[in-house]
């Protein structure tokens, strides 16, 4: 039995996690290598093969469907790529 795949519904098209990831490829130029690095940021190890078989066809064999942990992990380690590390937050210091 196959899991089922969710959709997210924007502007009326129907979306999954695979179709929103594949956007944010072509959007951000981004290569199988740039992905790998991204993912590492954020210490989630993935393979180029892996990242071939969520960009593959629905109807391809090798197709792997991307999950939620996968997309996630992608989103924060795109968001460290994009705007750099966490800065330490300082304590506010009490006005008397």
């Amino acid at each position: 039995m196959t899991p089922e795949i969710r959709k997210v519904y924007f502007c009326g098209m129907a979306l999954t996690n695979n179709d929103i990831f594949k956007k944010l490829r072509v959007a951000h130029k981004l290569r199988d290598d740039d992905i790998v690095k991204i993912c590492a940021l954020v210490d989630f190890k993935v393979t180029k093969s892996e990242i071939g078989a969520i960009f593959r066809s629905e109807d391809h064999p090798k197709y792997m469907e991307c999950g939620d942990q996968f997309l996630r992990n992608f989103l924060n380690g795109l968001i460290i790529h994009l705007r750099g590390p966490m800065s330490e937050k300082k304590p506010k210091k009490k006005q008397e």
